[in-house]
């Protein structure tokens, strides 16, 4: 029996065009009043994500049902997951995604996601299998401190330190994503004992979020803000915008029983299916089993 889901209510204030325009395209394959539909529950999915995960999940799980073979629905639905702390679903939707699109760009959250199941091995093995030097900074950062975290979970306190040690590892210049890289090296060294340098860290992070702030605020901005401290000045630039995914034709058949811990320990590879062969799910389905009416 399917699964019962119960499309959650869309506001009337929720409009398709509140999507931003690269994952309006990856939707042109569906009907325009599917895309619609499929659009403003992927809207509230974004706008819930940080206040409510459970209904940011409901409102991703509905997109999935008419949009199951989309990138962006599955990348969604992946999220969501993660969030609710659902990580052996957030690990089997990030390795759909992956499939269906091509990149990498979710690899950090696949390495966190393994790490979430409790396999840490698991998540270094696949966090060295990608060439990071090909992946966005953005991106090298947060596979850096997923890596360092699996680390951490085997009590590999220096080899964490070590993971963190990349070049974006700059205290003289702040990205976007240069708080939570100062943040995770802190925390790695007040493990250390070594409280003094963290405490340096922790400051270095404060004032990378400051320089943000006001970047954000400053409306005449176009690419990077200078600030002045007492050590050597700091360089606040914008990261890039999500990359285009590319489509695929991926098909997937039609009930599918919410995957368990004991399911996930059967697979191999990078989304590699259940052995059992009288198993007929696979992992381009949706969670909820439904089937995708992407006409």
């Amino acid at each position: 029996m399917r699964p019962r889901h119960d499309d959650p209510d869309l506001p009337a204030d929720v409009e398709a065009r509140d999507l931003p325009k690269e994952a309006r395209v990856e939707l042109k394959t569906l009907s325009k009043d599917n895309a619609d539909w499929v659009a403003q529950h992927l809207v509230m999915a974004g706008r819930l994500i940080d206040s409510d995960p459970e209904l940011a999940h409901l409102h991703a799980l509905s997109a999935a049902r008419r949009a199951g073979r989309i990138g962006v629905v599955r990348e969604t639905l992946a999220i969501t997951a993660y969030a609710t702390g659902d990580f052996a679903l957030a690990l089997r939707e990030l390795r759909t995604y992956r499939r269906i699109t091509g990149s990498n760009d979710q690899i950090a959250l696949m390495v966190d996601s393994e790490r979430g199941v409790g396999r840490p091995d698991r998540a270094l093995e696949l966090g060295r299998s990608i060439d990071r030097g090909a992946l966005p900074s953005d991106v090298q950062v947060a596979l850096a401190i997923a890596m360092s975290g699996a680390r951490l979970d085997l009590g590999q306190e220096e080899a964490a330190l070590a993971e963190l040690e990349i070049p974006q590892l700059d205290p003289n210049r702040a990205f976007t994503w240069s708080s939570d890289l100062f943040h995770a090296y802190a925390e790695v060294l007040e493990a250390l004992g070594r409280d003094a340098e963290s405490a340096t860290w922790r400051e270095r992070a404060e004032r990378a979020e400051l320089a943000l702030e006001e970047a954000h605020a400053d409306a005449e901005l176009e690419t990077v803000h200078v600030i002045e401290e007492e050590f050597e000045p700091a360089v606040v630039m914008d990261d890039l915008g999500p990359l285009e995914a590319d489509e695929a034709d991926d098909e997937f058949t039609d009930a599918l029983p919410a995957p368990d811990e004991a399911a996930l320990d059967e697979t191999t590879g990078e989304g590699a299916a259940p052995e059992n062969a009288n198993d007929e799910t696979t992992e381009d389905e949706p969670h909820d089993g439904a089937v995708s009416t992407d006409e």
